[in-house]
C-alpha cells in the first residue's frame, strides 16, 4: 500500500478549499434566472363609459407595479368621449388623437399584436369596428396562444365580430339577441343554465356592491380565493348572451329583482379557449372606484397572467374583501 506523508495531505487540503472556493465564486457569479416579463398591450379609443383614460391608466399601473408586465398602451386615432380625461391620463405615443363627438373607425389601427404575449381590451359600447386586416391579424394572434383580457364594457363591442364573440363568450347591448347565443347563468338551485329564449342582451340595474361566489375554486385564477368576497361599487352586468363555447364561469354574483335585476347568479368571472389563446373576461370594472377594489385588482393581474401563460403565481393579497366587507385601495396618480 502506498504511504502518503503529512505535508502531501496538506498540499491536498488546501488545494481543495482552493477549488471549493472557485465554484462557490462561480455559483454567486452565474445569473440568476428570472421570470419573463409578460409583453402586454392595452388597446383603447372609444368607450360609453366617461373614465375609461383612468381605467386604462389604472390597470397599466397596477400590472407593471405587480413586476410580472410591461405594458404598452396603443389608442384608436380617432376617439370618443372622456375628452376632458384624456389629457389628464396622459401616456407618452398617445398624444395625437382626435376626440369626435362620434365614434369614427379608424383605417390606420393595426397594432403589431405579434409583438406581445397579452392583449387587454378597454373598447365598449358603440365603438367603432377595428379594421378587417386587423380583425384578421388578432384572430390569428390569438389561434396561435395569445392572450386576451375583457374588461367591463368591451364586452358590448363589435357585435358583428364572429370570432371576437367567440373570444368573450358573452356579450351585451349591441343589438345582441338569441341569434348570438344564449342567455348563461347560475339558477337559484345552482344549476348552469343556457337560456335560448328571446330577448336582448345587456342590463344592468342602479350601482352598489356586490358579493362573488366561486364557481371553480380550483382553477390557477380563483385558487385560494375566499369562496365568498364582496365587490366594491359597481355596475352588476345581467342577461349576457353569446356563443358560449369552449367557455367556463369561476364566479357569480346574484342579481336581485329587486335592483331591477334577473333574480339568477349572473356571470362575473369568465374564461374561455379560442384556438390555443387563453381568455379571461369580468365585466367589473365600471369607474374608478369599482376598479380601485382589491378583488378586482386581484383578479385583473391573476386573470392576465393565466392568459398569457396558463399559470399564476401571484398571491391573494392579505388586504383581500372578505364574504361580507369590500376591501378598496384608493388611487392616486
Amino acid at each position: 500500500m502506498m504511504k502518503f506523508s503529512k505535508p502531501f495531505f496538506l498540499i491536498f487540503a488546501l488545494f481543495l478549499i482552493f477549488i471549493s472556493r472557485i465554484e462557490s465564486t462561480y455559483a454567486l457569479s452565474k445569473p440568476v434566472a428570472k421570470s419573463k416579463v409578460i409583453r402586454t398591450l392595452i388597446v383603447d379609443g372609444q368607450n360609453n363609459h366617461d373614465q375609461w383614460p383612468k381605467i386604462t391608466f389604472m390597470m397599466k399601473d397596477f400590472l407593471e407595479q405587480s413586476g410580472k408586465f410591461k405594458v404598452d398602451v396603443q389608442r384608436s386615432h380617432f376617439t370618443w368621449n372622456a375628452a376632458d380625461l384624456i389629457p389628464k391620463y396622459m401616456l407618452p405615443g398617445l398624444e395625437n388623437t382626435v376626440s369626435l363627438p362620434k365614434p369614427k373607425a379608424d383605417s390606420s389601427f393595426h397594432p403589431k399584436f405579434s409583438d406581445y404575449d397579452l392583449v387587454i381590451c378597454n373598447f365598449g359600447w358603440n365603438a367603432a369596428p377595428w379594421p378587417a386586416e386587423t380583425q384578421v391579424d388578432f384572430e390569428k394572434f390569438m389561434k396561435k396562444g395569445g392572450g386576451l383580457v375583457v374588461i367591463h364594457a368591451a364586452d358590448n363591442s363589435f357585435p358583428q365580430w364572429p370570432a371576437y364573440n367567440e373570444m368573450i363568450g358573452l356579450g351585451g347591448w349591441g343589438d345582441r339577441t338569441e341569434k348570438d347565443g344564449p342567455y348563461v347563468y347560475y339558477d337559484l338551485e345552482g344549476k348552469l343554465v343556457k337560456d335560448t329564449q328571446a330577448g336582448r342582451a345587456g342590463s344592468h340595474g342602479p350601482q352598489k356592491e356586490y358579493q362573488i361566489t366561486l364557481r371553480n375554486a380550483n382553477h390557477p385564477i380563483t385558487k385560494d380565493m375566499p369562496l365568498t368576497w364582496m365587490h366594491s361599487q359597481d355596475e352588476m352586468y345581467d342577461r349576457l348572451r353569446g356563443p358560449a363555447v369552449n367557455m367556463e364561469i369561476l364566479g357569480t354574483a346574484f342579481s336581485a329583482k329587486e335592483n331591477r335585476g334577473t333574480g339568477r347568479h349572473e356571470p362575473m368571472l369568465i374564461v374561455t379557449q379560442f384556438g390555443k389563446g387563453r381568455v379571461f373576461h369580468t365585466p367589473m370594472g365600471h369607474a374608478d372606484y369599482s376598479v380601485s377594489c382589491v378583488g378586482f385588482i386581484t383578479t385583473l393581474l391573476r386573470g392576465a397572467q393565466w392568459a398569457a401563460t396558463g399559470k399564476v403565481d401571484i398571491p391573494i393579497p392579505a388586504d383581500f374583501p372578505k364574504a361580507d366587507v369590500s376591501s378598496k385601495r384608493e388611487y392616486t396618480k
